[in-house]
């Protein structure tokens, strides 16, 4: 009997995945392998929020395996000697992985081509699996990826996403390979209380439902923050519990000018994926450097952290953050421009943040979404400063999603609560809010002083 292994990383769904497929046509038997990696642990990316996600996931990947007559194999250990001693535990000669493109990634790989080849096990290395087109399927001429989003989207768009592949209708496991407990959720500590639950199937239903209503406004409404009118695919996607070929194919499906739109956001996710898989010190260092000489206020940094910066818009955000481990996206634009250029704080520090507490906390994504609002990555206008005051009355006019995250201001009129610093003598006095941190002339005028615009 012939035997193959699908090692699962960003991957946990049973429908529409490469690797799976491929093990399962490539042997007789398959071991769907999950390794609880120490290296991730290493490296502080295994943050409460995105572990009980995980455990959901793990959870739900097992028991769509199982209906097929499969079980998920879980290890507690180094992934690259994990997946050799399965490999010799049950003679495997291939090994199916879905392609990374972060360094620690594209180190594992390697690793793993080594390894497995000491006990004659070949590594398959599959694309378009964690994003819809593979990093590097697409250059420009004579370079190695595309610094601006505009052209790339124009060959991205050209390029077409792959076919949606079905799920396996049977996965057999060879006998006596032995596995650890799956996580539970209930085992993670500092989970944000409004957390939402993750697994394939909640994926896949949130989609479902997405797809029939919300899409259909998604242009007009996405930056609405109070109507909260975004997909929150974003967790099942980063997991993997959603492929991104599919929800791309199944939105164009359904057609509209919303679906255009939000088929962009999908390629903005490929675009960042391209970048970090030919930069990978970009999840650290400067993309585009600025020679920036941020500076470091630990109270102010920490005002921001806790929603208590004094502009409702920013405080709002930061604590919905807390509260759910996710931000809506126009949120988190305002929030790492804040912290950025009015606070001119090294956006290291907020994207750090990001990841301890973000689900969907994927380090391409989040890393340089954190460089172009700190004008230190591909965006070609660096130096725009994003006011939240105004953002406030433009994309929450009435104040609902302020008053929901900000309950001390909920009392104020729509023309007062972006602005509760103007409210004077017993009313200013009875809330229990700061004033504003810095004031937003004297700090757009030192960014600018810095970057040497004025």
């Amino acid at each position: 009997m012939t035997v193959s292994v699908a090692l699962f990383t960003s991957d946990l769904r049973v429908h529409d995945n490469p690797v799976l497929r491929a093990a399962v046509r490539d042997a007789d038997a398959v071991v769907p392998l999950f390794v609880r990696d120490t290296g991730i642990h290493r490296a502080g990316f295994d943050a409460p929020n995105r572990l009980a996600f995980l455990a959901d996931c793990l959870a739900d990947l097992d028991a769509g395996l199982r209906r097929r007559g499969g079980r998920l194999v879980v290890r507690d250990a180094d992934v690259v000697a994990a997946a050799r001693a399965v490999a010799a535990e049950t003679g495997a000669r291939s090994l199916h992985i879905a392609g990374g493109v972060s360094g620690y990634a594209m180190r594992r790989e390697a690793r793993l081509h080594t390894a497995l080849a000491a006990v004659g096990c070949t590594l398959h290395v599959h694309d378009a699996v964690v994003t819809a087109l593979a990093p590097g399927r697409i250059v420009p001429a004579g370079r190695d990826h595309f610094a601006v989003f505009t052209p790339y989207l124009r060959r991205w768009e050209a390029a077409g996403v792959r076919g949606t592949l079905t799920a396996p209708r049977a996965v057999r496991l060879p006998d006596g390979v032995e596995s650890g407990p799956l996580p539970e959720r209930a085992e993670v500590a500092g989970v944000s209380p409004g957390l939402a639950g993750g697994g394939e199937s909640a994926g896949r239903r949130l989609l479902s439902s997405w797809l029939h209503g919300p899409l259909a406004d998604y242009e007009s409404g996405h930056d609405d923050l109070a109507g909260d009118a975004t997909s929150r695919l974003s967790p099942y996607l980063h997991f993997g519990c959603l492929s991104a070929a599919e929800v791309i194919n199944r939105a164009r499906q359904r057609g509209g000018p919303g679906a255009d739109a939000f088929v962009r956001q999908l390629a903005w996710r490929d675009f960042h994926h391209q970048v970090l898989a030919a930069r990978p010190d970009a999840a650290w260092e400067d993309y585009r450097t600025r020679h920036d000489r941020w500076r470091s206020d630990e109270d102010e940094v920490e005002a921001w952290r806790a929603g208590r910066t004094g502009y409702p818009l920013v405080d709002a955000s930061m604590r919905q953050l807390a509260h759910e481990g996710w931000m809506h996206n126009r949120g988190r634009m305002l929030v790492a421009c804040f912290l950025t250029k009015t606070l001119y704080a090294d956006w290291r520090v907020g994207a750090r943040h990001f990841l301890d507490l973000l689900v969907d906390g994927d380090l391409a994504n989040n890393q340089l979404n954190w460089q172009w609002m700190a004008g230190t990555g591909t965006d070609t206008r660096p130096n725009r400063v994003l006011n939240p005051v105004i953002q406030g009355k433009r994309f929450d006019p009435r104040g609902a999603y302020v008053r929901r995250w900000v309950p001390e201001l909920a009392d104020l009129a729509d023309g007062e609560i972006h602005e509760p610093w103007k409210l004077t003598g017993p009313r200013r006095a009875a809330i229990d809010y700061p004033e504003p941190l810095v004031d937003l002339a004297e700090a757009r005028a030192r960014f600018e002083r810095a970057r040497g615009l004025g």
